[in-house]
């Protein structure tokens, strides 16, 4: 018993700190890239417009979207290791 409760944790762990991850991800490009250091991407252009801009319109969406893949990708891969796959 004490077994599953080690394994139990370990698994949570694990799940908590990808999602830690891929929330520093998302916040860092959309507060980061797209409000906070816009002023220092505003000379960088890309498809006509700067990439500020770019990552508050298209970036911070493609970049979620992105997340979303690798956390199941990763989750599977966890619940493979853990033996608590579907």
């Amino acid at each position: 018993m004490t077994s599953d409760k080690a394994n139990a944790a370990a698994y949570w762990k694990a799940n908590v700190r990808l999602i830690t991850w891929s929330l520093i991800i998302w916040a860092l490009v959309s507060y980061g890239c797209a409000m906070l250091l816009r002023p220092m991407l505003a000379g960088i252009s890309v498809g006509g417009t700067d990439l500020g801009f770019w990552f508050a319109q298209q970036g911070s969406i493609i970049t979620f979207i992105g997340l979303i893949f690798h956390y199941a990708w990763k989750m599977n891969k966890l619940d493979k290791e853990f033996g608590v796959e579907e």
